[in-house]
């Protein structure tokens, strides 16, 4: 028998097609088993595709499940909010609704709606981050790999759901330039169970605070377009090191550029909850129907 389910691709982090990070979304997935979201994921060859089911929570608008092309997430930022975009785009939430509730594997996550249609924005809560420092050897490894000296002070593991990284790179011009050994990033991340290494540094020029980069060649993605949770992450990061003052609390960050992409990502740390949210734009490219067989 063959089950047909609407299918979207977006890209999400940008107004506008092909400036953004890419999304698939299968919508209404709630009779799909864990292995085929994983082969569906591994069929569309993006670096997460995501599935919208009925929520469990009965404080949840929606339920979504983030799978890469090897593995499922507990959370994942752009396809939170690509997820938020579609189920709104597909009617799976109240219309007019601005505060919605996401269940996923890492928790129920606040989400605010601003504006309609092309010019709606979404703003993901992420989870509450748990940071670790890192010894000298260890930051010796990632600098090697990232070609770049690195101050172990300015290095942070961060989990948020995924583990990452997190690099401050201190200037634009430097995270602009890198070149990294992406099989070294892959084995010291396959070693620590951590999804990949996130660079940033200041921006001095033009409308975004910082520029990021996110490296994440063990999950088979060599440089992510546009990242989310690396951006929270880096968040989290520049609160517990105090660098916030630096930024303010809410910055835009720029990620994309060194891969043709452009994507901005709007970043906010409330002073009261610090409680992290990630937002942006989002731009439908594809609508079409998903048959199984």
């Amino acid at each position: 028998m063959t089950r047909c389910l609407q299918y979207v691709q977006l890209d999400v982090f940008a107004s506008r097609l092909f400036d953004g990070n890419p999304l698939a979304v299968v919508i209404d997935a709630d009779d799909l088993d864990t292995d085929a979201m994983q082969r569906i994921a591994r069929w569309t060859n993006l670096s997460e595709t995501a599935f919208l089911l009925k929520p469990i929570q009965p404080q949840a608008d929606y339920r979504v499940r983030i799978f890469t092309t090897r593995q499922e997430l507990p959370f994942a930022g752009h396809p939170s909010v690509g997820s938020a975009y579609v189920a709104i785009e597909a009617g799976k939430v109240t219309a007019g609704k601005r505060s919605l509730v996401q269940e996923c594997a890492a928790g129920l996550l606040p989400v605010q709606v601003d504006g309609e249609g092309d010019s709606r924005v979404i703003h993901v809560q992420a989870p509450p981050a748990t940071i670790e420092r890192c010894d000298d050897a260890f930051a010796g490894e990632i600098a090697e790999a990232l070609h770049t000296p690195l101050n172990t002070a300015r290095m942070r593991k961060v989990d948020n759901g995924p583990v990452w990284f997190v690099c401050d790179l201190d200037e634009a011009s430097v995270v602009r330039a890198l070149h990294p050994d992406f099989l070294a990033i892959a084995s010291i991340c396959e070693a620590a169970s951590a999804i990949g290494v996130c660079v940033f540094g200041r921006e001095r020029d033009g409308t975004a605070s910082i520029a990021v980069r996110a490296f994440c060649p063990a999950d088979g993605m060599p440089e992510d377009p546009v990242t989310g949770s690396a951006n929270a992450a880096i968040a989290a990061y520049l609160r517990e090191t105090d660098e916030l003052k630096t930024y303010g609390p809410r910055y835009l960050a720029s990620q994309g550029r060194e891969v043709g992409r452009n994507g901005i990502v709007e970043v906010s740390v409330d002073a009261a909850t610090s409680a992290i949210t990630i937002g942006g734009a989002c731009a439908i490219g594809v609508r079409g129907v998903l048959r199984l067989h």
